[in-house]
């Protein structure tokens, strides 16, 4: 669709999907309910309450990018949207932990394979392309290894060993969940995609481990806070005329 008609139509009526895992839908690690619970103040209802648009939330808790393909019409293209965040990679990147503390001499997998990951993210861009919607990657939060090694050892100094046994050293978590981000940031470049870089937003924080949860891995609601800032700026930047209000500095 030519440029000046996609913004016209924006103009009219602008529908947003978020798409993607538990760190979308706003899933945290509840310190007082000792759970996992959906946070109120969660990015997407942060964006969402600034903008002139309708914004769905089509994210689901474990999801990795090969059910978010599998619920593609249902969740996302029934609503017709404009445009679509596409926030995947931490599930895919994830080995069922408790199979390798039991076994650290076994051979396992991912739940999805790094190059398996680009092909279908790759693919995901490019369908949405063709139906003239506006696909928009998210790149992943850094997750914290050291809380994210006592999350999936569950504190059993057997599993920590048989983990470590298994993975080499604790920073290997890191580098491994990097490469997925690396995925991220290729399909962007070489699909010509717009990105929001979530990551750099986070690591460029006085310590971006204080933005995580307890679990390693989910933003707690500081970390949403950055997330949102860092996604309406990109609106503020591409399409200023979606904000329902003042630049968003003085909103949040």
């Amino acid at each position: 669709m030519d440029t000046q008609l996609l913004i016209e139509k924006l103009k009219e009526q602008c529908t947003i999907v978020v798409f993607g895992d538990s760190i979308s839908r706003g899933v945290i690690f509840d310190e007082e309910k000792q759970r996992h619970s959906l946070l109120l103040e969660s990015f997407t209802n942060l964006v969402r309450e600034k903008l002139k648009g309708v914004v769905y939330n089509a994210a689901k808790f474990g999801s990795t990018i090969v059910e978010g393909l599998q619920r593609l019409q249902d969740d996302v293209l029934k609503k017709k949207p404009d445009i679509v965040l596409i926030e995947f990679g931490g599930n895919d990147c994830d080995f069922h932990w408790n199979e390798i503390a039991d076994n650290p001499s076994g051979e396992f997998h991912p739940n999805t394979d790094c190059a398996t990951f680009y092909h279908l993210l790759t693919g995901l861009v490019t369908k949405l392309n063709t139906m003239d919607i506006i696909p928009v990657l998210v790149s992943l939060p850094p997750l914290d290894p050291e809380k994210y090694f006592s999350w999936i050892s569950r504190n059993s100094d057997q599993a920590k060993e048989n983990i470590l046994k298994y993975i080499g050293d604790i920073s290997h978590i890191y580098s491994w969940h990097e490469r997925y981000n690396a995925a991220i940031l290729r399909v962007a470049e070489e699909t010509k995609t717009r990105l929001i870089d979530i990551r750099s937003a986070f690591l460029q924080s006085d310590d971006y481990t204080q933005l995580i949860c307890r679990d390693g891995i989910h933003p707690n609601k500081m970390g949403h806070k950055v997330i949102a800032e860092k996604i309406l700026q990109y609106i503020e930047t591409n399409y200023m005329f979606l904000l329902n209000s003042q630049p968003h500095s003085s909103a949040l």
